[in-house]
């Protein structure tokens, strides 16, 4: 057993002495900074754009990034442009991270999404649509179709459509009705042929019916009509006797956050699920129009919804994008990624042809790191899960769930579990945004079973991915544990890059029965062995070890740091990289998503690079690495470099030892941080560059099929042997 000091001392003076030298170096440092987090979050976002507008990737998989960008902006309107909008108009609002108000802020990104939104939108009409006609793939208007055409969709109309159309009329007798969050409408103003009176109406399109309708299908051709525009050209069925004047698409976002306020009394589940019903009736922040909308009907959308110019988008194409995830879904193999079959972990595969692995021996023997897309997560998390439930020398099971599928083989097996009568404990997230009536369900599900179920603790969302289980061996107690990146969950195991550590290690042991302790009960802990944990101690382990990277490279020593997170938004950590890399430090971020940390900075960020990867899996893992004087320290986990991470979840680390994980870790970071990888290069005044093609114009390498390719071929090296 590796003996490891305490990662955290605590409170005390040498904390009180460490913030005093942050404090002087912070002064040195110039103001302008930091970038902020939200037009960031927007460059994150283009990336996605850019790959669906790339001609090299399989054109439905364009189509697939095309329905990710509409997906990840309506949820940046629901959280982060809502917040600013509750922040302004209750007079909370602050400055952001890069100095100015919210309301410039709000401007700005109005302006950035309004652009991003019609360059979507144009890659769907101008590029995307077009490709997949080459393809045989159509997706037509209604004017496209022959007669014979317009007759079967107008039966389909009759009998699949108008019975669940509920047209709702606007006038003295009926007020304007409430128009629910991202449902996509139909806008119809109508003339009484009695009265000559105009009307409104308005008309849901039924979102439980494809969004797209096949006109004709075979292997290699087919075409599609939008269900607005069936339903559109079929109104007179409608409104019998009426004049059809205009009829138009729209969409509304609503402020859809959930905000908590908890106390020790309060029912969480009870105060979550009134929250939910709450949400349901936020504010309106986003009007989507078709851009030939007339000026009388969006002049009363505006009215009615009480909504401002700034917050219309004008679009030159369908609305509500995330319809193209029907489409991506084609079965035509030959335009989508080539399929890859996760391996199982070298180590937890079976000695004999067609047996079963002994997971709980093969961890005894040594640590495994396990990589998933590439490694399977059925056959590690799933497989040690199950093997656990049934084991009779196994007496409990401690889980955190943040989110989990709706068919989760995870919860059966912690229900397996209760039902064969060990002690189940499972944390259960509730507060997991956007699910959390899913994780409500399963909470309950698990409490019926006889499983112990907890929600974490108050004022904090419990996001790290822990499993801990205790086994009796030869009449003593042995823990077996597994420290992921990735949530517990097998659906989107197979799209997400996340690492997870299984080990039998004593000291990981202790530390995940004092975190459970804490998590369940009122234990306050203020060491661990191989954890980082926050809120308490991560943030504070993360500067020291940036900051000894600083003191090694002033003395001499070998020096070099590298963060790979999703966000790295977070002002203390950024500050504590610039010192290290003004002391000479070589830093290497690689992120996905939001970046504040800029690389344009004379005299502080020359030794700093930051780079993006995205493609068809979504970078997902946590890793941190540091030199260490040639003796280097590497920790994956949970946290993002953000406030809500560090202070306001708890979030845990573990530290990597086996020096062939340590390894296989950072010659990771070495492929991606390579000139020679395609990625996009953050440069000046925030700008994101793709660098996908090298100077002799071949494609630079691909980290993902790298990736997948190196994973193979340990496998079949194993396989020889």
């Amino acid at each position: 057993m590796i003996d490891i000091e305490p990662l955290d001392s605590g409170l005390g003076d040498a904390d009180d002495d460490f913030d005093d030298i942050v404090e002087a170096f912070d002064s040195l440092l110039p103001d302008h900074r930091y970038t902020d987090r939200e037009v960031s979050w927007l460059a994150f976002n283009q990336r996605v754009l850019e790959l669906a507008e790339d001609e090299t990737v399989p054109v439905l998989e364009r189509a697939n990034f095309l329905a990710i960008f509409a997906s990840n902006l309506d949820e940046f309107f629901m959280v982060r442009v809502a917040g600013l909008k509750r922040r302004i108009l209750t007079g909370l609002a602050v400055p952001t991270n890069v100095g100015r108000a919210p309301q410039e802020v709000l401007a700005d990104i109005s302006a950035s999404a309004h652009a991003l939104q019609l360059r979507h939108a144009l890659a769907w009409k101008e590029q995307v649509r077009p490709a997949l006609a080459k393809e045989g793939i159509e997706v037509v208007h209604w004017d496209d179709l022959a007669p014979d055409e317009k007759s079967r969709m107008y039966d389909y109309f009759q009998a699949q459509v108008f019975p669940v159309l509920m047209p709702l009329a606007v006038d003295p007798a009926h007020p304007f009705p409430y128009i629910s969050g991202l449902s996509l409408n139909l806008a119809v103003r109508i003339r009484n042929a009695k009265t000559g009176r105009q009307e409104f109406a308005r008309l849901k399109v039924p979102p439980m019916l494809p969004r797209f309708v096949e006109l004709s299908g075979e292997r290699r051709s087919a075409r599609y009509l939008p269900l607005e525009e069936l339903i559109s050209q079929n109104l007179g069925d409608l409104f019998p006797g009426m004049e059809i004047l205009e009829h138009h698409s729209f969409r509304l976002t609503r402020n859809e956050d959930v905000v908590i306020e908890e106390d020790e009394t309060e029912n969480l589940i009870q105060a979550l699920e009134a929250e939910l019903l709450r949400r349901r009736f936020g504010p309106p922040i986003r009007l989507e129009v078709t851009e030939k909308m007339d000026e009388v009907t969006l002049e009363l959308l505006i009215n009615e919804l009480d909504i401002t110019e700034q917050e219309v988008y004008r679009l030159p194409g369908p609305l509500d994008m995330r319809g193209l995830f029907d489409l991506s879904r084609i079965d035509r193999p030959e335009l989508h990624y080539p399929p890859h079959v996760p391996t199982t972990a070298t180590a937890f595969q079976p000695a004999e042809q067609n047996g079963r692995a002994d997971l709980f021996a093969a961890i005894r023997k040594a640590d495994v790191l396990v990589h998933h897309p590439y490694e399977s997560f059925n056959t590690s998390v799933v497989a040690f899960l199950e093997q656990a439930a049934r084991d009779p020398h196994v007496l409990a099971i401690k889980q955190t769930l943040y989110r989990t599928s709706g068919d989760s083989p995870i919860v059966e097996a912690l229900i397996d579990a209760a039902q064969n009568g060990k002690q189940v404990l499972a944390l259960v997230e509730v507060k997991a945004r956007f699910d959390e009536a899913a994780n409500i369900v399963w909470a309950r599900k698990l409490e019926k079973a006889g499983v112990h179920v907890v929600y974490g603790m108050v004022g904090l969302k419990t996001h790290c991915k822990l499993l801990h289980v205790i086994r009796e061996e030869d009449g003593m107690l042995r823990s077996y544990s597994h420290i992921g990146t990735g949530n517990y969950n097998p659906k989107t195991s197979r799209l997400y890059e996340d690492f997870g550590l299984f080990t039998s290690d004593e000291q990981v042991g202790r530390d995940l029965t004092r975190l459970f302790n804490e998590l369940s009960g009122y234990a306050i802990e203020k060491k661990f062995k191989r954890l980082l944990v926050a809120p308490l101690h991560l943030r504070k382990g993360l500067l020291r070890q940036i900051d000894k990277e600083r003191r090694n490279a002033q003395e001499g020593k070998p020096a070099g740091i590298r963060i790979k997170v999703n966000s790295m938004v977070d002002e203390q950590i950024i500050d504590a990289l610039y010192r290290a890399s003004q002391a000479g430090v070589r830093v290497d971020v690689w992120v996905r998503g939001i970046c504040s940390l800029r690389t344009d900075l004379p005299g502080v960020s020359e030794n700093i690079t930051v780079r993006s990867i995205l493609g068809r899996y979504l970078e997902h893992s946590r890793i941190f690495a540091f030199d260490n004087d040639g003796d280097p320290q590497v920790y994956i986990g949970s946290a993002d470099m953000m406030h809500r991470n560090l202070d306001r979840r708890v979030e845990a680390l573990v530290r990597v030892v086996a020096p062939a994980h340590v390894k296989e870790l950072v010659d990771l970071f070495d492929l991606a941080m390579a000139d020679t990888t395609s990625s996009w290069h953050l440069g000046d005044e925030g700008v994101w560059t793709r660098h996908s093609v090298g100077a002799d114009g071949k494609p630079l390498i691909d980290l993902q099929d790298k990736t997948m390719a190196q994973v193979q071929r340990r496998r079949r090296s194993r396989a020889v042997r």
